[in-house]
């Protein structure tokens, strides 16, 4: 039964949570977390990690897919971002950093926009995603809704493999103005021989609209980041990644009853800024995350530090800011796996998820997402 409010006369809500708003509850078995696996395998594609980077430009370059790749995780480059755009990112990106030191606060979206003001090309896209083909890591890239049509068949053409198809918010259909057709994404997934991840989605009846067009993964959440991401002030529009991520599970679990035995994964993104957010997601029914943030901490993250969502570039409506991410450097094999002398759940992220399963006493992903959860008071 939903928890239902009453926030004036005649007007009720629903009472929602947040990923900081619940913790795991531990079992009656622990286990050795040498035995636990952390594998999780969308369509034909298999990973050691239960990994897929947000696809910002801040932390995926094809030199850093194809690392977070040999790592166990999945890279996936924005289409539309500045290895599309600009011959040479290095000085794109020291643009930005060069303005860092301004002290007008809108000065490093004002630049990012403007880099983003030049066209995609589609050569500069095949050069790019090229490197992590020719690495043997799983080709993975992102659109947005409004130029999926376009941009997929350059990208099926250059390799891609996983496609990603986001936006802050989704639905099954698109609309566009003017006379051109929407976008359909049932009609527009049935065409396509490579997989389809899709979202982001808040809700059951939109993640349940999305599996039924045949997208292999729904993203719940649109990359929420405290201090970076400003959706919720812009658009009034937030995510309470708990509450969404339950939800789209019990659509993943219905859907598959509905087709008797088609299973559609379920990716949280936004909400997570720690090892322990990273757990409470699998542990509400997530398969996989989408991590931003961070990974900015990574020393090899082509922001150098920097951190903003593909939204940040918007041209009339930016909803991101380009801001300094974690407070540390490691390198990203060190970033994943340890060892760590950092309290805080900065570094080590999916040792500490092996760690979590372990003490509660699961050995894999699907037997964690059946852990207990508590509702802080």
């Amino acid at each position: 039964m939903r928890d239902l409010i009453e926030i004036g006369m005649g007007r009720t809500a629903r009472r929602a949570y947040d990923l900081d708003d619940v913790e795991i509850v531990p079992s009656r078995r622990t286990r050795s977390s040498a035995v636990v696996s952390t594998t999780w395998q969308i369509d034909a594609y298999r990973f050691d990690l239960p990994l897929v980077t947000h696809p910002t430009d801040a932390i995926v370059s094809p030199a850093s897919a194809v690392e977070i790749g040999q790592q166990g995780g999945l890279g996936v480059l924005n289409a539309e971002g500045l290895w599309a755009r600009h011959a040479d990112v290095e000085k794109a990106m020291q643009r930005l950093l060069d303005t860092v030191q301004d002290e007008d606060p809108t000065a490093l979206v004002r630049v990012l926009q403007e880099l983003h003001s030049a066209p995609v090309q589609p050569e500069l896209l095949d050069e790019a995603l090229r490197t992590v083909r020719e690495s043997g890591v799983t080709v993975a890239a992102r659109v947005s809704p409004q130029r999926a049509a376009v941009l997929t068949p350059h990208l099926i053409a250059a390799g891609v493999e996983i496609l990603v198809v986001q936006g802050t918010i989704i639905s099954a259909e698109h609309v566009v103005s003017g006379d051109a057709d929407p976008l359909d994404l049932k009609e527009f997934i049935g065409g396509l021989d490579v997989p389809v991840i899709a979202g982001g989605v808040a809700d059951y009846r939109t993640a349940m609209h999305l599996m039924r067009t045949g997208a292999a993964g729904v993203i719940v959440g649109h990359g929420y980041t405290p201090g970076i991401t400003s959706t919720d002030r812009v658009l009034g529009i937030g995510v309470p990644m708990a509450t969404a991520i339950i939800d789209a599970a019990a659509a993943r679990r219905d859907y598959l009853d509905e087709t008797g035995g088609r299973y559609v994964h379920v990716l949280a993104d936004g909400g997570m800024t720690c090892s322990g957010d990273i757990a409470k997601a699998i542990a509400c029914g997530a398969d996989a995350v989408m991590l931003g943030a961070p990974l900015a901490a990574s020393s090899t993250a082509p922001g150098h530090g920097l951190y903003w969502t593909a939204a940040a570039a918007h041209p009339s409506l930016p909803r991101s800011r380009v801001a300094a991410g974690p407070d540390i450097e490691v390198d990203l094999k060190t970033l994943l796996f340890g060892p760590s002398s950092d309290a805080d759940g900065a570094i080590n992220l999916f040792g500490a998820l092996r760690r979590a399963m372990a003490k509660t006493g699961y050995s894999d992903l699907k037997e964690f997402q059946r852990v207990g959860l508590s509702v802080r008071g």
